[in-house]
């Protein structure tokens, strides 16, 4: 049987991608050394909270996806009797 995605797997790489990208475009831009670590600082702390956005979705998705798992199982089971 063939797995479908949910696309979580795209969203959390999107994010990380984002990030990385958000980091090295803030090192290569001209600021000053305190300045550079506050806005550094400041968009780590947007990627945590959205990082953990995404993981409380993944989480619910997969609880989802067990959930029908579980219930096609169980009706395998009573066909099969």
């Amino acid at each position: 049987m063939a797995d479908k995605d949910t696309g979580a797997g795209f969203t959390i790489g999107l994010i990380v991608g984002a990030a990385i990208g958000l980091a090295v475009g803030f090192l290569y831009a001209p600021r000053p050394e305190k300045e550079m670590r506050e806005l550094l600082t400041e968009k780590a702390e947007g990627m945590k909270k959205k990082a953990a956005e995404v993981t409380k979705e993944v989480k619910e998705t997969a609880g989802e996806a067990k959930k029908k798992a579980q219930a096609k199982m169980e009706e395998i089971k009573k066909q099969t009797k």
